[in-house]
C-alpha cells in the first residue's frame, strides 16, 4: 500500500483554503441521513461532537467517564497557543508554523503544521464566545505568557486550568445538542473493537463498563478522538484510565501506527516519591516563565536550598540557553535535568530532581502577584508534597506525558481505513518528534472545531455506502472477537496482580526506552516484552465475572494492549538510527550533547502495518518535504 497523505498543491498560506474550497459538500438537508460516531469526550471528541451536532449530522458519543467533564483534557494547565501578537512582540502565523517545525526537530508535514497555525486563532475566539474565562490584562484584551520553543508570548491561559475551562466550553457546546437530541451520548462505555465492512469503518464495538455486556453502535463514519498511550510506561502524568484499546484495536483492524516512539518527557513534573505510586503529576510549564530552574554546583549537596548561597547555585539552562533560558523545548529541558542528575548534582532523598525557585520573582513582584498567576499549581504542589512553594524551591523531574505518535492520518486526519477518522493526541499529530508547550489543545479543539466538519463531509458526499445496523454479520464478528478475548483473559485464572505486570512494563520502557536509549538497550527490550507478556497470559488475576463492573478486567484488556505496542515503540525507536526531539538515540548527539538528526536517512513519518499475531510488523514511510523551513540543527542558544 502507498501512503498518500493528499496533500492539496499550491503554497502554503492557500492549501487549506483551496482544499476546503475543493471539498465535496453534503446538503444541509441531507445531513441528518449520515450518522457518525465519537468515541472519547475529550477536547477533540467533544468540540468534534458539538460541530457535527450543530451542522445537522446525527452523531452518537462514547465516552468510558460519567461525564465528559472528567477527559483528561482537564489536566491541561498552562495555556493554548495562538498568534494573535496581541503583546506586539513580534508574532505570526507563519512564526507558529515555524516554531512548530524547528520544535518537532522537523519531524512533522508542513501543510498539517501551517493549517494548525492558521486556524489557531479562530480557537480562542470560539471559546471566548463559549464564556471561557481567559486571564485579561487591566484595560481588558487577553492576557498572554511565554511558553519553551519561543521567543514571543502567544500562549493564553486561565490560570493553571486552562484545560478544564476549556473542557468546560466544550462540554457546553456538546450538551446543549444532547439536550436537542442531536447528539446521543452513552457514558461509562469502552471501545474494544472497530468494526469494518467492505473496506470501511462502520461503527464499534463497546463494553458497558457498569454490566459488563457488549454493545455495537453503527454508523457512516467513525471519529477516534481517544488520547494518546503513555501510560505503556505505568508512571506518567495522564489519568489511570487513560489507554491505547481504541487506537490499538484499530491498528489491528487495519489502521497504521504512526511515529510510535516519539514520546514526550516533560521537565516539569513533580519527582517520584514512592514504589507505591500509581501516577505523577505535572506541575505545568507555565511556571518556567517566572521559576528559575538551578541545581547545586557542589555534587551530593544535602543543605536546604535556601541555605546554597547564590554563587554556589547553576542556572544550567540560563547558562547553556542564554537566549531561551529556562524557556527551552520539553524534551531540551528534560534531558538536562537528567544530565545534571546523572553527573551528581540532583536534589531531594533521592538525587532524582532539580529545583524550580520563585524567590527572584516574589522578591520582584510580590507573592500576592505569583498568587493571582500561578496560585493553584502553587496549592496542588504542598497538597502532594506537603512543601511549600512559596517559601522553597520546588523539586522537579522529567516524567512521560504526551505522545506524538498514534494512527497515521492524511491531511483530512483519515487513517488507513476509510471512514476512520483520527482527532487530537490519538492521532500522530503535527508535532513531530517533540511537542511544543500549549499545543495539545490547540491541535485537540482545531482537529475538532474546524477541521473535521469539512473533512468528513468530503469523505461522506463522495463515498457511497450500503446500509448497515448493528445487527449484521460484520458486526457479530467483532463482538464474537471481543467476547473470545474476554474468554481467554479471564480464563487465565492466574494469581499476579495487573498493576504488578504493568509496572514491570513500565520499569523496561523507561530503563531502555525513556529519555535516553541505546541500541543495546533497546534490543534488551525487545526480549524482555515478549517473555513478560508470555506472564501476563499465564499468571494475570482477574477476579470476578465479565458479565459485570470489574475494573480489574478493564485494565487487563487495557494491559493486553500495551504489551503489544510497547514492542512496537521499541521496535520503531531501534530502527530510527537517530535523535531527534524526544527521540533521543544516545548514539547519535553533538558534541554538546545535543540531538543529532540524520535527515538523509529517516526524514520520514513511519507509518507500521499490522501484519497478524506474532508476525514482525510492516514498516511503510511517508517522506518528509520542507520547502519553506529548511531542516537545520536546532539551536536555542
Amino acid at each position: 500500500m502507498t501512503l498518500d497523505a493528499k496533500i492539496p498543491a499550491g503554497p502554503i498560506e492557500k492549501k487549506w483554503d483551496n482544499h476546503r474550497f475543493s471539498m465535496k459538500l453534503v446538503n444541509p438537508a441531507n445531513k441528518r441521513k449520515y450518522h457518525i460516531i465519537v468515541v472519547g469526550t475529550g477536547l477533540a471528541g467533544a468540540s468534534a461532537a458539538a460541530s457535527l451536532a450543530e451542522l445537522g449530522y446525527r452523531v452518537t458519543a462514547l465516552s468510558y467517564h460519567e461525564s465528559p467533564r472528567r477527559a483528561h483534557s482537564i489536566a491541561a494547565q498552562g495555556g493554548i497557543n495562538a498568534p494573535k501578537n496581541y503583546p506586539n512582540d513580534g508574532d505570526s502565523v507563519y512564526r507558529l508554523f515555524y516554531d512548530t517545525v524547528k520544535g518537532g526537530d522537523y519531524r512533522s508535514r508542513e501543510a498539517n503544521v501551517y493549517r494548525l497555525a492558521q486556524v489557531s486563532n479562530a480557537i480562542i475566539d470560539q471559546c471566548v464566545a463559549q464564556g471561557v474565562p481567559f486571564a485579561r490584562e487591566y484595560g481588558g484584551l487577553l492576557d498572554n505568557r511565554s511558553f519553551g520553543g519561543a521567543q514571543v508570548s502567544r500562549t493564553f491561559y486561565a490560570r493553571g486550568q486552562t484545560g478544564q475551562q476549556l473542557l468546560l466550553g466544550a462540554y457546553s457546546a456538546l450538551m446543549r445538542q444532547v439536550g436537542l437530541g442531536a447528539v446521543k451520548f452513552f457514558e461509562r462505555r469502552e471501545m474494544l473493537d472497530l468494526v469494518v465492512a467492505d473496506g470501511h469503518a462502520r461503527g464499534v464495538v463497546a463494553r458497558n463498563m457498569v454490566n459488563g455486556r457488549l454493545e455495537s453502535y453503527a454508523g457512516d463514519a467513525v471519529i477516534l478522538a481517544t488520547g494518546g498511550y503513555g501510560n505503556v510506561f505505568f508512571l506518567s502524568t495522564n489519568a489511570k484510565m487513560c489507554n491505547a484499546t481504541a487506537t490499538w484495536r484499530a491498528h489491528k483492524r487495519g489502521a497504521f501506527f504512526g511515529n510510535p516512539c516519539f514520546t514526550q518527557i516533560h521537565p516539569t513534573c513533580i519527582p517520584v516519591a514512592s514504589d507505591h505510586q500509581s501516577k505523577l503529576t505535572l506541575m505545568s510549564e507555565s511556571l518556567r516563565n517566572d521559576g528559575r530552574i538551578w541545581v547545586p554546583k557542589a555534587k551530593a549537596d544535602k543543605r536546604h536550598p535556601n541555605q546554597i548561597p547564590e554563587e554556589e547555585r547553576d542556572y544550567y539552562l540560563e547558562r547553556l540557553y542564554p537566549s531561551f533560558g529556562n524557556l527551552v523545548p520539553r524534551d531540551v529541558a528534560s534531558r538536562r535535568a537528567k544530565e545534571m542528575c546523572d553527573t551528581g548534582h540532583g536534589v531531594g532523598s533521592t538525587g532524582l530532581a532539580v529545583y524550580l525557585d520563585f524567590a527572584d520573582t516574589i522578591k520582584r513582584n510580590g507573592k500576592a502577584w505569583v498568587e493571582e498567576k500561578y496560585g493553584n499549581l502553587f496549592d496542588m504542589y504542598k497538597q502532594i508534597t506537603g512543601e511549600d512553594g512559596y517559601t522553597a524551591p520546588m523539586r522537579i523531574y522529567p516524567a512521560v506525558h504526551y505522545t506524538m505518535g498514534g494512527l497515521w492520518v492524511d491531511y483530512n486526519l483519515m487513517s488507513t481505513i476509510p471512514g476512520l477518522f483520527v482527532l487530537g493526541e490519538a492521532n500522530f499529530s503535527d508535532h513531530g518528534a517533540n511537542r511544543l508547550g500549549a499545543s495539545a489543545l490547540m491541535q485537540g479543539l482545531a482537529d475538532g472545531y474546524f477541521i473535521i466538519p469539512y473533512t468528513i463531509g468530503d469523505y461522506l458526499a463522495s463515498t457511497k455506502l450500503p446500509k448497515t445496523d448493528a445487527a449484521g454479520a460484520p458486526f457479530k464478528e467483532a463482538e464474537a472477537s471481543v467476547d473470545a478475548l474476554t474468554k481467554k483473559l479471564t480464563g487465565v485464572k492466574g494469581s499476579t496482580p495487573v498493576d504488578v505486570l504493568h509496572k514491570e512494563l513500565g520499569h523496561i520502557m523507561w530503563e531502555y526506552c525513556g529519555m535516553g536509549r541505546n541500541a543495546a538497550g533497546l534490543k534488551k527490550a525487545l526480549t524482555l516484552i515478549p517473555a513478560l507478556r508470555a506472564r501476563f497470559w499465564k499468571e494475570v488475576a482477574i477476579n470476578g465475572p465479565a458479565d459485570a463492573f470489574n475494573q480489574e478486567l478493564e485494565k487487563a484488556h487495557r494491559l493486553a494492549d500495551f504489551l503489544e505496542l510497547a514492542e512496537l515503540i521499541v521496535r520503531d525507536a531501534l530502527m530510527r538510527d537517530e535523535s531527534c526531539g524526544g527521540h533521543f538515540r544516545e548514539e547519535h548527539q553533538t558534541e554538546e550533547g545535543e540531538a543529532q538528526r540524520n535527515d538523509a536517512k529517516f526524514s520520514f513519518v513511519a507509518a507500521w502495518e499490522f501484519a497478524g499475531a506474532g508476525k514482525t510488523p510492516k514498516l511503510h514511510r511517508e517522506p518528509l518535504k520542507f520547502e519553506y523551513v529548511k531542516p537545520s540543527q536546532r539551536s536555542y542558544k
